[in-house]
């Protein structure tokens, strides 16, 4: 999962921003610094909205630099798009987990799960598990 950002030159600073985050800004004092920066705070966005309960806009922009998103809050967020309208409650019954894990799960800050999760919870949703590297 990727999401793109804008880097301009403003003096001699580089600014960052992302056209489907607007709360995020940064910036780096050479090209390369600025998308590295963009990398720390979109990351750092994602996971305080997601531990937040907060909406997250999917990637939707193309223009710009695209900026990778860590496996562990990308999983996070996919796992709250598959979830949709149910409750964590519902999910966590199907997967015959307690409710606390299944929350520690959509937490990027606290999910670290097993292949044989990821393998339950692809069988929940209906999906294949893909591991690509």
């Amino acid at each position: 999962m990727t999401y793109n950002c804008t880097i301009e030159q403003e003096g001699d600073m580089f600014i960052v921003q992302f056209p489907d985050m607007p709360n995020i800004q940064t910036f780096g004092n050479t090209h390369e610094e600025a998308l590295a920066m963009a990398q720390e705070a979109l990351e750092g966005c994602l996971e305080s909205d997601i531990s937040r309960g907060l909406p997250v806009p999917p990637p939707a922009s193309k223009e710009g630099y695209p900026v990778p998103v860590a496996n562990h809050i990308a999983l996070s967020l996919r796992l709250r798009e598959l979830r949709g309208e149910q409750s964590q409650t519902d999910i966590a019954r199907k997967l015959g987990l307690s409710y606390q894990s299944y929350q520690c799960l959509e937490n990027p800050r606290k999910a670290n799960p097993t292949v044989k999760t990821l393998e339950r919870i692809a069988r929940v949703y209906g999906r294949e598990l893909s591991i690509s590297m």
